[in-house]
């Protein structure tokens, strides 16, 4: 996955300066956040915020499983129909990161907050 995103980029590396790219991989919601610290930190989280992603290959519920951490509180999880190729990306070492990309007061927790997944290059 890596070589392909290096080669699609080459010409573009060539001719721009940056200190990291990321690129988009992936939009998801946040599984399991009524079980965690969104409810604690909902007033304080604001679109944008970085969050990080902790792989958790020992979980018992989820070989893949992907922890979902804002400002060191865990919020939730990447859902488990999304997580095995950023599981399998985190296991050959790729950096990923996650961001803040909505956020609604529904009832509904599954569409509470949703985040993007970047890989950093």
């Amino acid at each position: 996955m890596r070589f392909l995103l290096t080669i699609s980029l080459a010409f573009w590396l060539n001719t721009a300066h940056a200190d990291s790219i990321r690129i988009l991989v992936q939009n998801s919601p946040l599984a399991g956040s009524q079980y965690y610290a969104l409810g604690d930190f909902w007033t304080r989280i604001k679109l944008g915020d970085r969050l990080e992603l902790i792989r958790e290959a020992n979980n018992r519920h989820d070989r893949n499983a992907i922890r979902v951490n804002w400002n060191g509180h865990q919020l939730g999880y990447v859902p488990l129909a999304e997580n095995p190729a950023l599981a399998a990306a985190m296991d050959a070492g790729e950096r990923l990161s996650g961001r803040v990309s909505g956020l609604s007061d529904n009832k509904n927790p599954w569409q509470r907050l949703a985040f993007e997944v970047f890989i950093e290059l």
